[in-house]
Order: structure tokens, then C-alpha cells, then sequence
């Protein structure tokens, strides 16, 4: 596996553990063609990017080659383990082999070793078809991977870079279009998107035996047109959801559920400009970030194209959103990172291969005009949740 080291410094020469990191997969075989997804003539190897927030100002530590990555799904197709070690990285989709000028359903779980300089891969696991987003819970020892080229979820059990299949649940049927998981910091339920028929599903989870038990809990909620991303406040408290829509130009929406209601239900909706596709939350639970592309990922001459997308940044109070701050970013942008202070914010720019640096201090969003370059095109993006 060829290695580009882009930046190194002295934190480095010790392992990443505790260093409080950003883990960035990166689409090289993709890029955006008259509004359209298109593979390209001649693609690049996909990439997994490092980046440390300890100095309060991200730096790129490493860019690795030969992680299957995909920016089709929505932007949760990597985790960080709790003790920051390893990344787990899924592949929605891959250049078909028969035909490169097309897209075909990928199956594959990577996992990087993040102590090593560089990180390298140690271990891979076989999903099922299409696996977008998914989530770890906060013990580090199930994952969950939506599959959403055949409605099913892939269970996994998880002991450092062991990862090993423990079995399937079959959510719906392949235009259920699963977009991704979250697990309940309890780790006794989790959330499932299907933007293929407009429901999130509720699961129930049982570790206590000798192996996973996943099933539905038989409650589905109706958030919004094509529920999306996921995000979960870490007092189990709130979930959020970005409902992308149907790209056609009309304002989409963002959705807020009480989990400690019972049964739990969505207790606010708000507008936000199109294609909300990165949701995130703060590491306090009292903000959440949106990343919308807001029709830059249009052709120029549509009605609905915008030269950038949006971050908006909501307030959560009693059960309500109220807009705090908003921000304007690149193009055919996907997912969003808190540092862990809550006070650094990284975007991922598709179109522009970069991760933008903005600023929070719970009054102004700030862009510091500081971007991270990179490789590939940023997909999606995860912390360590702890």
C-alpha cells in the first residue's frame, strides 16, 4: 500500500491514543459531472486522513492510500474505536469492474490501525450489499452497518482490530435505501434511516448473552421526506435526523426525537435549505451542526443551483430547534466533526478535496479560512464518540 505523509510533527512520534483526532475517508474515484455523480476517467486511490485538534488548530497528521472509501450514502461511513486505536471504514460503492464508466454495489469494512505512523490497515470484514453508514457503540464492541443495496443491517462484534460478523436483521427490502445507523449511548437501542421509504426504524439490542442480539422494537418514526444522517446526543436524550428530500429544489428539513418519551416520537421539525447532509452534534448535546448542499451540487443553469452550500448551527432547548449561527461552505458537501471541546468545527468539501475550519464559541460561527487539503474527496468524517 503506497503511504502519503502530507504533514507530520512532533506529536506523532507517539501513538494517536487520547490525542483527541478527526479520521476523514476520501472518494478518489468520483467527482461531480453536470450534477451528476460520475466516475472518473482516471481515478485515484481513496484515502483516510488523519487529523488532530489537540493544538486547538487541526492539523492533517497523515493521508494514507488503499481504503476503500465512497461518497455515495450518507457521510457516516467511518468510526473511530473509544480509545481512538482503530477506524472502521465502509465502501458503499466501487468503479465497476465490467464497466468503468459505472458504479457498482461494494461489500467491504476496513480497519486502520491509528497508533502506527503511518496508520496501515490490519484487518478487513465482508458486509453486505451497499454498506453506507453505520455506527459503533460506546463500549467499542458492536457495530452496526447499514446495508443499503439489500435493506438488511450487518452485526458485528468488535475486540480492538478483531472484527467479526455475528449475524444480519433485515430491516426492508432493497428500496428501503438504509442510510445509516446510530446507537444509543446505553447501547440498548438504535436508530435506522430509510430514505427508500421514509421511515427511521427502531431497534432493540441485547449484549449481555454470549452474542449480539438486534431486532426491531416495532416503532417506526416519520421524520421528514427521505430521512438521511443521524446523530444522537450523548445523554441519550435527543436524536437528530437530516431528511434530504427528493432534489427538486424545495426547502428539506431536519428533525428533532425525545428518546426518553415513551414511545419515542419527533417533537420538532424545522425548515433548511436543500440537502441537509451531514447532521452533528455538539459534544455537550446543546448544538447541532447541518451541512447542507443548498443546490451547489447543481448544474450551473438550474433554478435551484446555489455557488455554495450552507452550515447552519441550532441551538436545542426543551425540545426545540432555534438557529444560532450559519455559515456559508463548498460544494456537494458531506459530513461535519466537533473537536472534542466543541469549539472547532471540520466540513467536508467534496468538490474542493478539502476539510474547512470553523470556529464556535456559543456566540459566533466563525470561518477561519484555514482548509486541509487532501486526496480524495472528503465523504465522511468521524470523532471518537466517548
Amino acid at each position: 500500500m503506497k503511504t502519503h505523509l502530507l504533514f507530520l510533527f512532533p506529536l506523532l512520534l507517539t501513538p494517536l491514543a487520547h490525542a483527541d483526532i478527526a479520521v476523514a475517508t476520501n472518494d478518489g474515484h468520483i467527482e461531480l459531472v453536470n450534477g451528476a455523480p460520475t466516475p472518473l476517467k482516471k481515478p485515484t486511490p481513496d484515502t483516510l486522513a488523519v487529523i488532530d485538534f489537540s493544538s486547538g488548530t487541526p492539523k492533517l497528521v497523515s493521508e494514507i492510500e488503499g481504503v476503500p472509501g465512497s461518497v455515495i450514502g450518507p457521510p457516516f461511513s467511518v468510526v473511530v474505536t473509544p480509545d481512538e486505536h482503530y477506524a472502521l471504514v465502509t465502501a458503499c460503492m466501487k468503479v465497476d469492474p465490467a464497466d468503468p464508466t459505472k458504479q457498482t454495489e461494494d461489500n467491504r469494512l476496513t480497519v486502520v490501525d491509528l497508533t502506527t505512523t503511518p496508520p496501515h490497515i490490519v484487518n478487513t470484514a465482508t458486509t453486505g450489499k451497499g454498506p453506507a453508514g453505520f455506527a459503533l457503540n460506546r463500549a467499542g464492541t458492536l457495530a452496526l452497518v447499514a446495508n443499503r443495496g439489500d435493506g438488511t443491517i450487518s452485526i458485528f462484534t468488535v475486540n480492538g482490530s478483531n472484527v467479526r460478523p455475528a449475524g444480519s436483521l433485515t430491516i426492508g427490502n432493497a428500496t428501503s435505501a438504509l442510510g445509516t445507523v446510530a446507537i444509543t449511548p446505553d447501547g440498548k437501542h438504535a436508530l435506522v434511516s430509510r430514505d427508500g421509504d421514509n421511515l427511521v426504524t427502531l431497534l432493540d439490542i441485547d449484549t449481555s448473552g454470549a452474542a449480539p442480539v438486534v431486532k426491531l422494537a416495532g416503532r417506526d418514526l416519520r421524520t421528514g421526506f427521505r430521512p438521511y444522517g443521524i446523530d444522537i446526543t450523548r445523554d441519550g436524550h435527543y436524536a437528530v435526523v437530516g431528511d434530504v428530500g427528493y432534489g427538486n429544489g424545495d426547502l428539506d428539513t431536519i428533525a428533532l426525537v425525545d428518546l426518553q418519551a415513551s414511545p419515542a416520537r419527533v417533537v420538532d421539525i424545522v425548515p433548511v435549505p436543500q440537502t441537509p447532509e451531514g447532521v452533528k452534534l455538539s459534544p455537550d448535546g446543546q448544538y447541532c451542526v447541518v451541512v447542507t448542499q443548498d443546490g451547489s451540487n447543481k448544474v450551473t443553469t438550474s433554478p435551484f443551483y446555489h455557488e455554495h452550500g450552507q452550515l447552519l448551527l441550532f441551538k436545542i432547548l426543551d425540545g426545540k430547534f432555534s438557529l444560532a449561527a450559519s455559515a456559508p461552505i463548498g460544494h456537494w458537501s458531506q459530513g461535519a466533526a466537533f473537536s472534542a471541546d466543541g469549539k472547532t468545527i471540520l466540513v467536508c468539501n467534496m468538490v474542493e478535496k478539502n476539510l474547512q475550519a470553523f470556529t464556535w464559541d456559543a456566540t459566533t460561527l466563525h470561518d477561519t479560512g484555514a482548509v486541509i487539503p487532501l486526496h480524495g474527496g472528503p465523504a465522511a468524517i468521524a470523532t471518537a464518540q466517548k
